[in-house]
């Protein structure tokens, strides 16, 4: 099956939407690897990405992810979860339009706000009032994932169940 996969998958959408849990079981599911560009920039950084936004603001931090995402888009194909904010940037998805697919998982702002509320990991939700937030960044950043390659919506399924909604939205896409 890897060598059906041409290009590099990318998970774009809104933090808590499952692009690392599903990206991983799409990656095992067809046989290539795995990446997490969050995870790349930590590690370069040997920061987390709170530390980064907190030391250094967030458009350092968006500059970083660019250069790790256009490095591992020229990299071999594989299947790579990018931060919520990561498609957001026409540089980003540009690059991404040339070199891969993306795939928008599109979760209702309910079923987000169940799965990053209690998280202390997400340093665009430290504020006063984070579903507030939260509202804010999904209605501003809707239209922008809206031009993905792919649209898969999901949230209330399994793992299996949205991974296999995802395949299937995938190789329709690459079959055309």
């Amino acid at each position: 099956m890897a060598q059906s996969l041409s290009k590099t998958v990318v998970m774009v959408g809104m933090m808590g939407a499952g692009k690392t849990a599903i990206g991983r079981a799409l990656a095992h599911a067809l046989d290539v690897p795995f990446v997490d560009s969050d995870a790349e920039i930590e590690a370069a950084a040997q920061r987390t990405i709170a530390e980064i936004f907190e030391r250094d603001g967030e458009d350092f931090f968006r500059q970083r992810e660019t250069e790790v995402i256009d490095r591992l888009l020229s990299g071999p194909p594989c299947i790579l979860s990018t931060g919520g904010g990561a498609f957001l940037s026409p540089t980003n998805r540009d690059l991404i339009a040339s070199k891969g697919v993306s795939v928008w998982l599109d979760v209702p702002l309910d079923v987000l706000w169940e799965r990053v509320r209690h998280k202390d990991t997400r340093p665009l939700l430290r504020t006063e009032n984070p579903r507030a937030t939260l509202n804010a960044l999904f209605d501003a950043r809707v239209a922008h994932y809206r031009r993905a390659d792919i649209q898969v919506e999901c949230g209330q399924g399994s793992i299996a169940e949205t991974t296999t909604a995802v395949q299937r939205a995938l190789f329709a896409f690459l079959k055309d």
